[in-house]
């Protein structure tokens, strides 16, 4: 009796397993979620990797735009959409890992989230305007520490990537910058390039062509390695600080109750496009680097970049503003 209930058990199992299988791709529309607007790094790699999918699944595959709140907005929207494939987000490294740590959130990452892949990847060029008068990082941390607290430097927010960069560089150089959040990119650089701000740890788009203009000194680039697209300007690590990495990252995730055949279908894809020279080439022309994974890959890594953020955030006291 107990062995029939077993077989009985393992039967089901197995049946839903391949309903699940059977069930991709979606029978209705698919849906990628980007929580920011249309125009920036996170929705120019979306459509393109979208609109890949589509061709390879032979089905449409929609971007659809849900700003607001940092990406939080968006985030919320997926945790608690339909868990059937046919609605993933692409992820942020703020949502997904640094918000958890300054507010309480009506979603759990871990729980109402599920990890499919990475996505792309991009570091932060920490830059300085020329009135602060230096050249390389070791002067510019040796100027922080001559005038504690009188160098600031720019964010797009409170708890963004770039306030996060920021404070991870405080807390390994033992200097003490202060923060200033600004509401984007755009409004943090025009103060850069006015001089009511000294450095700011930009995305690489936004800084470079002022730094080729010549209005702008780079310091250093904030990932493990420099970009194939910025080989003249070290990294964080290699002019001083071994270990050091701060980067953006955006990642395939769908709601957190999606059947496991559907998220290894959605995961096989995925990485398939991303693997795709041409899809390769395009993202590289925007500065961004494919991050293809597993799924126990990147659920791994979500957790590793949470618990670095939430000590930043600890011991930084840092707080929601």
């Amino acid at each position: 009796m107990f062995k029939r209930r077993l077989l009985a058990a393992a039967l089901l199992s197995l049946g839903a397993l391949a309903a699940s299988a059977q069930d991709f791709p979606p029978k209705k529309p698919v849906t990628l979620v980007v929580g920011f607007a249309p125009g920036g790094a996170a929705d120019a790699a979306a459509r393109l990797i979208a609109k890949k999918l589509g061709e390879n699944i032979g089905q449409q595959v929609i971007v659809d735009n849900r700003g607001g709140a940092g990406g939080n907005i968006a985030h919320q929207y997926v945790a608690n959409a339909p868990a059937d494939g046919s609605v993933l987000l692409f992820g942020s490294v703020g949502p997904l890992t640094i918000a958890p740590h300054l507010m309480k959130l009506p979603y759990d990452p871990f729980k109402d989230l599920a990890a499919v892949s990475g996505g792309v990847n991009f570091p932060n060029v920490l830059v300085v305007n020329k009135a602060v008068g230096v050249s390389t990082l070791a002067q510019f941390v040796e100027l922080s520490k001559k005038k504690p607290g009188s160098v600031d430097f720019a964010s797009t927010g409170a708890g963004s990537a770039s306030h996060l960069a920021g404070e991870l560089f405080n807390q390994r150089a033992g200097i003490d910058m202060t923060h200033i959040p600004y509401k984007g990119g755009a409004p943090a650089l025009q103060d850069l390039l006015g001089e009511r701000v000294a450095s700011y740890f930009s995305a690489p788009p936004t800084a470079m062509p002022q730094v080729e203009a010549g209005k702008l000194i780079p310091l250093a680039t904030t990932g493990p390695t420099r970009p194939a697209y910025l080989p003249n300007i070290p990294t964080v690590a290699e002019a001083g600080y071994p270990g050091f990495e701060a980067l953006n990252w955006y990642a395939f995730v769908a709601p957190g109750k999606t059947p496991p055949a559907i998220l290894d279908r959605w995961n096989t894809e995925i990485v398939k496009v991303l693997n795709d020279p041409g899809v390769k080439e395009a993202l590289d022309k925007h500065g961004l680097t494919p991050q293809p994974t597993t799924r126990a890959e990147m659920t791994a890594f979500m957790h590793r970049e949470s618990d670095k953020w939430g000590k930043v955030v600890r011991e930084r006291k840092i707080t929601a503003e």
